[in-house]
């Protein structure tokens, strides 16, 4: 779209209807995008809190928090997400799978090993 010298749109040049339906699909991909980034920000702050519950029962580093978690979701076959958010649940009573809490044991040791 061209501007006069004040801004506004030259006469003539406005979105027909075929530019509105790109306009219109621009924008259903820039909502998509939105709502990915805002999920992917949820599950950042999920998996950073099951990091903290790892290395508090663990007294681990983070980086050894998050090779935990990584240990766990590779050996049971499960997003890191879901395991992050199973664990974070966990020490509130939430369910703890035991193919995972076998695998985070296991990782717990393996980390810890010299």
């Amino acid at each position: 779209m061209e501007y006069s010298g004040d801004g506004r749109p030259v006469p003539g040049d406005v979105p027909g209807p075929v530019r509105q339906a790109d306009l219109v699909r621009q924008l259903a991909q820039l909502k998509q995008e939105i709502d990915q980034l805002q999920e992917a920000v949820v599950s950042h702050a999920v998996v950073d809190q099951a990091i903290g519950v790892v290395i508090s029962l663990g007294k681990l580093s983070p980086e050894e928090g998050f090779e935990v978690l990584r240990m766990v979701s590779r050996h049971t076959n499960t997003k890191l997400r879901k395991v992050a958010g199973l664990i974070v649940n966990w020490p509130g009573g939430g369910p703890l799978p035991d193919a995972l809490h076998k695998a985070l044991e296991q990782a717990l040791t393996d980390v810890r090993a010299p």
